[in-house]
């Protein structure tokens, strides 16, 4: 049996490549719609939605 190691912690930057505008809309609308589904009910955890949303969208207008 051969020794396999394993890249923890390694990050691929999801801003590279042909679908990253695709990904980073759906994360978008993801976010968003957690965020509006659980504001009402934990307001700490909606706005960590909202944040973790404005962020993804800075990055889109960045691209685009």
């Amino acid at each position: 049996m051969e020794k396999q190691y394993c890249r923890v912690g390694t990050v691929t930057p999801i801003t590279s490549g042909a679908h990253a505008i695709t990904l980073l809309e759906y994360q978008y609308q993801s976010f968003m719609e957690k965020a509006s589904s659980i504001k009402y009910t934990d307001t700490q955890l909606g706005e960590f939605f909202e944040q973790k949303a404005q962020k993804i969208k800075k990055v889109l207008e960045s691209l685009v």
